[in-house]
């Protein structure tokens, strides 16, 4: 997860964008890797990133681009891990019309028949800010995020170029979850969820992405883009429960049962 890493990114060279229609003298977007930082998912490893350049006003036509480069968004910085030694993070995505949900994604459906979801603009109220400061005190207790407020919320969440909806998950008017969810003419990517930590019985993490694949199936989008998968990391593993399922190996997007094959 990136936090404050534009000011330790570093010039490393230039990424020519690929048939990105932007025009032949416009082609070409700096592309950044961070100063060694310490992992976000595994406490005893260092890390580092690539990073598209925030400034460049191109940044949100590109975008799409990215995606299919295993990129992601992180409030308006859009990067991709790249540590020395280490290709644990690998890049996902769900054919859209091809996904089935298995028999506990179909219970969790079932279950949470009462809940409601509604496609809204993204930003802050004084509701989905407490839900988020409340959903951080509980899943990320002195992780460094357990403190954001209201800038922190907009930052991280917004931004200020993506096309971002917020997917709210209510039951009986009660704001249960938002999934912050990034949308193009072709694909949606589930940036962010947060949700009521009171409520870890109904599954609202895999609900989230249920509901995010029938609002994709809907407009009609061919993937939805889950972020990066790491094997053996309790907080990503449920990303392999939704099938069928791609991964990114850097080169190409490819089955998922091809790269989890030993």
């Amino acid at each position: 997860m990136v936090r404050n890493r534009r000011d330790r990114a570093q010039y490393a060279g230039r990424w020519r964008a690929l048939d990105d229609g932007m025009g032949e003298n416009n082609d070409n977007l700096r592309l950044f890797h961070t100063g060694d930082h310490a992992c976000g998912y595994w406490p005893d490893r260092v890390a580092r990133d690539l990073v598209f350049d925030p400034h460049d006003d191109r940044l949100a036509k590109f975008y799409p681009q990215a995606l299919q480069w295993g990129f992601r968004r992180s409030g308006d910085i859009v990067y991709r891990p790249h540590c020395r030694g280490c290709r644990a993070c690998v890049a996902v995505r769900i054919p859209v019309d091809g996904f089935r949900a298995n028999r506990s994604q179909r219970r969790c459906l079932a279950r949470n028949d009462d809940v409601e979801a509604r496609v809204l603009p993204a930003g802050r109220n004084d509701e989905r800010l407490a839900l988020y400061q409340r959903y951080l005190k509980s899943r990320h207790p002195l992780g460094g995020m357990d403190d954001h407020g209201a800038h922190e919320f907009e930052q991280f969440l917004v931004g200020s170029w993506a096309d971002t909806r917020f997917l709210e998950l209510r039951a009986h008017g009660r704001l249960l979850a938002v999934a912050v969810t990034d949308q193009d003419a072709h694909a949606m990517s589930a940036v962010y969820t947060f949700y009521d930590p009171d409520e870890a019985s109904r599954g609202l993490g895999t609900l989230a992405i249920l509901r995010q694949l029938a609002w994709a199936a809907r407009e009609h989008r061919r993937h939805l883009y889950l972020g990066y998968w790491i094997a053996g990391h309790d907080k990503m593993d449920y990303k392999r429960n939704f099938r069928p399922l791609e991964g990114f190996d850097g080169r190409r997007w490819c089955s998922f049962d091809t790269l989890e094959a030993p």
